[in-house]
């Protein structure tokens, strides 16, 4: 006869498992985090034997000051920052107006579809300057945000600013808008419009963002002439001045070898150029033989062995900026070696240019950008009629 087990019994039986199971879960060790990136070394400005290295103008030690607006050279800064006046509300001073839209891949003619990636790529053993990527088409929607001075004059031509990488208009640590404002009503730069781009999403090799911004040909330029450009007039009922000396390009990181890589190869389009953290490495994607090193090659060979472009061009590189982050191990992945080196052929060909080494601050400058972004407008525009409409 076999015994018979209580209902009772039962019960704290599988009460006793669960807890017990519980427990041993609870001792269970934990899921391994994914390491950290490692943070970039700091590249002091006077290491013996910095490579390229310009000889830099002191201006460190004194938080809030910035080079004179009418200077070219190199210029230390740092390491403490204060905000620039110019990027708070001031009393009385005039606003302007930021309107958004946005461009649907599918209604472009260019960058039709987009491209991304689901793994970052492997270096390629027959050439170990690009990586092997697969990618996949997309569709994505671009967002513009277009920022019109108070003193903008109905139907005159005006001048404009292209910013990569947008909306931002209102970022912290861009503040654009309300910066314009200030220097508008200042008559320190023209009445500008303000044209903030975003992306087509993703970054670096294999993603959209890195095919628009990284590519070493006019194409990126073609497409806000030919594609942006009329529907910001369109939608915004503005006009926007031909002249290359009334139209500036700006960006941050892979925004800001856009920015000159859009007047680099349209100099008829752009005249000025402002940069945070050029990433002026090699980052092109797909390898072209007639650009082999991507955007270093602007320091390694084009700047050198071209006649001087009618550019003026302003940059700034942070001491902790970036340094070899991802597989590639090609000698053409240091953000501050390549700064260093575009400042260093800039005044060997006699362009006019203003660079700042920014220490204490890492990829992107964020917390120089509110002290110094006022300043580089201003020194961008110099020459150019602080008027409504030339």
């Amino acid at each position: 006869m076999k015994p018979r087990v209580s209902f009772r019994f039962l019960q704290l039986a599988t009460a006793f498992t669960l807890l017990t199971s519980a427990f041993s879960a609870d001792k269970q060790p934990p899921a391994q985090k994914k390491p950290d990136r490692p943070q970039p070394p700091t590249r002091p400005f006077d290491a013996p034997g910095a490579p390229g290295a310009p000889k830099f103008t002191r201006l460190d030690g004194k938080p809030g000051l910035n080079p004179p607006v009418d200077a070219e050279g190199d210029f230390l800064v740092g390491p403490d920052y204060v905000a620039a006046p110019e990027t708070k509300v001031i009393k009385g001073v005039p606003q302007g107006k930021v309107q958004q839209f946005q461009i649907d891949s599918k209604d472009c003619k260019l960058f039709n579809p987009g491209i991304a990636r689901d793994v970052f790529g492997t270096v390629d053993p027959n050439n170990p300057k690009t990586l092997i990527v697969e990618t996949h088409p997309i569709d994505y929607k671009r967002t513009i945000s277009v920022y019109v001075p108070s003193q903008y004059v109905a139907g005159s031509a005006a001048p404009f600013i292209v910013a990569h990488d947008g909306p931002g208009m209102g970022k912290p640590d861009m503040n654009l808008a309300r910066i314009l404002d200030n220097l508008i009503a200042q008559k320190r730069v023209p009445a500008m419009i303000a044209i903030s781009i975003s992306s087509g999403g993703g970054d670096a090799q294999g993603h959209e963002r890195g095919r628009e911004y990284d590519t070493m040909s006019g194409l990126y330029a073609e497409f806000i002439e030919n594609e942006v450009l009329p529907l910001v007039e369109k939608n915004c009922s503005v006009k926007l001045t031909k002249d290359p000396e009334g139209r500036a390009t700006m960006g941050n990181s892979s925004g800001g070898s856009a920015a000159l890589i859009m007047a680099w190869y349209h100099p008829e389009l752009y005249h000025r150029v402002l940069t945070f953290s050029g990433t002026f490495v090699n980052q092109q994607w797909p390898f072209n033989p007639e650009t082999p090193d991507g955007a270093w090659g602007f320091h390694n060979k084009l700047i050198p062995e071209s006649p001087v472009k009618p550019l003026r061009i302003w940059m700034a590189v942070g001491d902790r900026d970036n340094f070899n982050p991802n597989v590639m191990r090609d000698d053409m992945h240091d953000w501050v070696a390549a700064n260093n080196a575009m400042a260093t052929v800039l005044k060997a060909k006699g362009y006019h240019y203003q660079y700042l080494y920014c220490l204490n601050s890492g990829h992107g400058v964020g917390n120089a950008k509110p002290q110094i972004l006022p300043q580089a407008l201003e020194w961008l525009w110099k020459g150019y009629p602080a008027s409504p409409a030339r």
